[in-house]
């Protein structure tokens, strides 16, 4: 996994040519000359520069437009990559019943790309649904969606997510399982630095299950959010550090009983090796409640110190 990683920084650095002379498949009219272009060839759809790197490292290149389109990785390592950052959208089309992007290689890489529109039957809609292997998500926005991320179980896999935003995501009805901005499973890191929340829809901002977080310098703002719940949740507990957020409770609360939990659906990891410092909590104004910072099921001693909270909120407590 070490070769993979180096692989694919070397693919992020050494720039590839992008070529015009195809048109893909659901782009918008005004990008014409759009394309997905892998190993300097072009290709029609995601799917088919995918398919093109197979089990190899690979980079793909994607011009700007609007695509409704959706592809699944099953082998290999790959960048997927907006020539102009912030001008590539994949738009309401999901593969599989689940995603944007379903992974599933040895690795991927996800550079300047908007996900949006994601809705399916069971409730998951997402940008991206990871499936195995590393994942790396730098300066993309996820919005108008069930979930931003999703993800199934790797025990030995990291997840990275940096200056990215998460906007109007989540739900919880429908009688199905909530949704949330980043649902992480059985992973064994995830790792968010300077990234934006706001204004979901339901369920929590961030929910992971991984023995090990670093969640650092984000801004949480709900107070446009709808019927939301915890800030950040470790159901399982987990060791790491959450440390520089901003956090801001909205008025809109299906729970408003705390910010961050610790193992709320029963204890499986050792939380004793959790820092959570330096942060900053509020209410939105409006907001006639108190609430908890840190609600911890467990009796692992977490490190909780140099943390700024607005009246009403108590530092911590032992459900």
């Amino acid at each position: 996994m070490k070769q993979t990683r180096l692989i694919l920084s070397a693919l992020l650095t050494g720039g590839i040519m992008i070529a015009h002379s195809m048109t893909p498949q659901g782009a918008s009219a005004q990008s014409g000359s759009a394309s997905f272009v892998a190993d300097g060839r072009g290709y029609a759809t995601l799917s088919a520069a995918v398919d093109a790197i197979g089990d190899r490292d690979g980079a793909i290149t994607i011009a700007p437009g609007t695509y409704r389109q959706c592809a699944v990785q099953e082998r290999g390592a790959i960048v997927y990559r907006a020539a102009t950052p912030g001008t590539v959208i994949f738009d309401a089309e999901t593969c599989e019943g689940k995603a944007s992007l379903v992974l599933r290689g040895r690795a991927a890489i996800v550079e300047g790309l908007i996900f949006q529109n994601l809705r399916v039957p069971d409730g998951n809609g997402a940008g991206i649904r990871l499936e195995k292997g590393d994942l790396s998500v730098t300066n993309s926005i996820f919005r108008n969606s069930e979930e931003g991320i999703l993800t199934a179980s790797d025990p030995q896999g990291t997840i990275t997510v940096d200056r990215s935003t998460f906007s109007r995501l989540g739900r919880c009805d429908r009688g199905l399982s909530c949704a949330h901005s980043i649902y992480v499973g059985d992973y064994g890191r995830l790792i968010v630095t300077r990234s934006r929340f706001e204004a979901g829809s339901g369920g929590h901002y961030i929910k992971v299950r991984a023995p090990q977080v670093e969640i650092t310098d984000n801004s949480f703002d709900d107070s446009q959010g709808h019927t939301t719940n915890y800030t950040i949740d470790l159901p399982n507990g987990s060791a790491g550090l959450i440390a520089g957020n901003i956090m801001v409770q909205g008025k809109d609360k299906e729970n408003h009983s705390a910010f961050i939990t610790i193992a709320p659906e029963g204890r499986e990891f050792d939380s004793s090796g959790l820092v959570i410092r330096n942060n900053r909590a509020s209410f939105a104004p409006g907001v006639s409640w108190g609430s908890t910072f840190v609600a911890n099921w467990t009796d692992d001693k977490v490190t909780i110190s140099n943390n700024q909270l607005a009246g009403g909120i108590k530092l911590t407590d032992r459900r």
